[in-house]
């Protein structure tokens, strides 16, 4: 695969690959293959798919807060390991965002565990592209979770305001 990325919003045909891609990742909590095909086809407008040669290849999903629709969370980002790398994730989240800002979102959330790296910097990037301010704050312990605290623990963080 060493075509040209296309990114656009999914539709409940990519739901399988996005379950894919999400089990392959072995670092996102997986959601069951019906939970991907329900958020392809009921939040496909605060989502995207990236395909290459028409097979997906990496998503972002996402939802507008129901209680701040100027919020949008993102809830899951992931690349097919072939694709990682090449800054896929970065594109995927400015193409989502280019769109929503012109829709009236100002924010976004996303929760990220403290040993997660690689989405820290994925979103301490997008806050500089976006020349906006990066908040954190704790939102869930190890012991919110029904694990017996293995979980590891959820920050918070918000980015914004964003702008065109």
């Amino acid at each position: 695969m060493s075509g040209k990325h296309l990114i656009e919003s999914p539709t409940k045909a990519d739901g399988a690959a996005l379950w894919r891609i999400a089990r392959d990742s072995r670092k996102l909590d997986l959601n069951s293959p019906y939970a991907y095909l329900l958020w392809c086809k009921d939040f496909a407008d605060t989502s995207v798919v990236a395909k290459v040669d028409g097979e997906a290849v990496g998503f972002v999903i996402g939802y507008r807060r129901p209680s701040n629709p100027s919020t949008a969370l993102v809830w899951q980002v992931a690349v097919d390991a072939s694709q990682r790398g090449k800054g896929l994730a970065g594109k995927m989240l400015d193409v989502l965002f280019g769109k929503l800002v012109g829709s009236g979102v100002e924010f976004l959330e996303t929760t990220i565990t403290p040993d997660n790296d690689a989405s820290i910097a994925l979103f301490g990037s997008f806050a500089k592209r976006w020349n906006t301010q990066l908040e954190r704050e704790e939102l869930f312990t190890s012991q919110d979770f029904p694990s017996d605290g293995r979980h590891e623990p959820e920050d918070l963080y918000r980015i914004g305001p964003l702008k065109h």
